[in-house]
């Protein structure tokens, strides 16, 4: 809480609980940002916010109100500025790792959660989690209203540390304008959003957004065995850390898989290191590599961190095995694109002693051009599939089904 005076000298003394750029959440005395989206200009519900309770109003152009209006030249950078300062926002608050790819995001940044344990917060698709509590959210990484709203709970929750995933959208809707993240990660690149992006070189670019966002003693960390690594690489302007099979920093020497963990050999400052995950999947292997070369950036050593490595524990739907008997194994996978399909039958194809069932589905309302390479890629590699319904949203479950066989 504090004063619109603290805020905006020469404003009144009025009490601003909260900052909201929807005015369906405002609540009585808050602060209402009319910040510009892709399709929706929020300086057309100032009346909805004064109705809900809104106090005071931030706006880029002439609008009629009953409450104080802050008339500012960019509404969507001001969103960041006044929330930094609502929030006493400052960049030794936390020392932040934004980790974004394609695929690996929320695993990756689970790892590095539970490799430096409770000093470190996580915020993403499963929301916002620390010792202290554990509460789902709507996007990714959200807007700027909700982030430094996050930003000070782990704070005040004794965090040191903040393992976040930074979406591409978030990048393309500017959520993370003035944000500089100590530790960068870019998982890898493959094609994805492109209901959003339009095309892939969009989305190449919006994921090289990270570049930009790593602060003057940051590091940025790369997989050298992406396909747009050397892009990337010749953009960067910052120290970088790479990790991959070839002329890297952290280079993955041997990788063994089971069904149920790896067995690695790292190749780290000249020393090898064997190292059991209970991660699956070579890909599984890569997020490791990442987590660690964040940690030991920050300034861990390796002997904390690889005693840390068995004890981590499978993010939820992320290759999570689950055995049921000693004739069957379950394994749930967030996959949703080509490339991470095919990678989880690599590791199926490696470690399988019987049949492959698939049950899987797609998404509605979103990118229907890769439906029929996930169906090819499931339906080749399986010996049953079961197709059926993940979130139609309005589309109808049998046309998704079609696509999904029509290749």
């Amino acid at each position: 809480m504090k004063k619109l005076s603290e805020l905006y000298e020469g404003y009144p003394d009025i009490i601003i609980n909260d900052i909201k750029i929807n005015s369906k959440d405002v609540r009585e005395n808050d602060l209402f940002v009319c910040i510009k989206g892709v399709t929706t200009d929020r300086h057309d519900y100032v009346d909805e916010a004064i109705k809900n309770g809104a106090s005071a109003i931030i706006a880029s152009k002439e609008i009629n109100a009953s409450v104080p209006v802050i008339y500012v030249n960019d509404t969507n950078k001001e969103l960041v500025k006044v929330c930094q300062k609502f929030y006493d926002f400052n960049e030794n608050m936390l020392q932040i790792i934004g980790i974004t790819g394609t695929n690996g995001k929320t695993t990756v940044a689970s790892i590095i959660k539970d490799l430096i344990g409770d000093s470190c917060g996580y915020m993403g698709t499963n929301g916002i989690i620390c010792k202290d509590f554990n509460r789902k959210i709507r996007n990714t990484t959200p807007d700027a209203d909700r982030l430094y709203k996050y930003f000070n709970m782990f704070s005040s929750s004794s965090c040191k540390y903040l393992a976040m995933e930074a979406s591409s959208e978030a990048f393309y809707r500017n959520r993370l304008d003035g944000l500089m993240f100590k530790v960068g990660i870019i998982t890898n690149i493959t094609e994805d959003h492109l209901n959003v992006h339009k095309t892939i070189e969009n989305y190449v670019l919006s994921k090289q957004e990270m570049i930009s966002h790593i602060a003057l003693d940051g590091v940025l960390i790369l997989n050298t065995d992406d396909k747009y690594y050397k892009d990337t690489r010749e953009k960067a302007n910052c120290d970088v850390l790479t990790f991959g099979k070839e002329n890297s920093d952290m280079q993955i020497m041997s990788v063994t898989e089971y069904i149920n963990k790896t067995d690695i050999t790292l190749k780290y400052n000249d020393n090898l290191y064997n190292i059991t995950s209970p991660l699956l999947g070579e890909f599984n292997v890569y997020n490791l590599c990442a987590a660690m070369l964040a940690l030991l950036s920050l300034g861990f050593n390796m002997d904390y961190i690889i005693s840390r490595i068995e004890s981590i524990s499978i993010p939820k739907g992320r290759m999570e095995f689950q055995k049921y008997s000693d004739h069957y194994n379950i394994i749930i996978d967030y996959a949703h694109t080509p490339d991470a399909f095919k990678k989880i039958y690599e590791f199926l194809n490696k470690v399988k002693k019987g049949k492959i069932i698939t049950v899987t589905g797609a998404a509605g309302g979103r990118e229907h051009e890769k439906r029929k390479d996930i169906g090819r890629i499931v339906l080749n590699n399986s010996d049953y599939v079961i197709f059926t319904m993940d979130d139609p949203r309005w589309e109808d479950v049998d046309s998704i089904i079609d696509e999904l066989i029509n290749g």
